[in-house]
C-alpha cells in the first residue's frame, strides 16, 4: 500500500484529494496538470489499493451520472499518520540542529 504512494503522480492525487476534498478526475486533471489517461491509471491504482475511493452521483441539473474521487479513511490516514508526520519530524530535526 505504501508502495503505491512512492509515485509522485499518486502522492499528489492523494494529496489533493485529502486536502481539497471531492473532486472530478476533469478537475484533477486540471488542477495537477496530468494527462487524462496517466491520471486515469494513477487514479485506478490508488482505488485498487483502497487509498482514494471513487463516487458517483446523480446531477439534478444535468442527464447522467457525476462521478468524483476522494481519499478514503485509510489514505487520509496514512498521508496523515506516516508522510507529513515523517516531514514534520524532518523539519522539526533541522530547526533543532540548525
Amino acid at each position: 500500500m505504501q508502495s503505491a504512494l512512492g509515485n509522485e503522480t499518486r502522492f499528489r492525487i492523494l494529496y489533493t484529494l485529502k486536502h481539497d476534498g471531492n473532486m472530478s478526475a476533469k478537475d484533477l486533471r486540471t488542477r495537477l496538470g496530468v494527462a487524462g489517461n496517466t491520471l486515469h491509471y494513477h487514479l485506478d491504482e490508488l482505488v485498487n489499493t483502497g487509498l482514494v475511493e471513487n463516487r458517483m452521483r446523480n446531477e439534478p441539473e444535468e442527464d447522467g451520472v457525476y462521478s468524483y474521487y476522494r481519499a478514503s479513511a485509510m489514505g487520509a490516514a496514512l498521508l496523515e499518520e506516516g508522510i507529513e508526520e515523517l516531514i514534520r519530524q524532518d523539519w522539526e530535526s533541522l530547526e533543532r540542529y540548525s
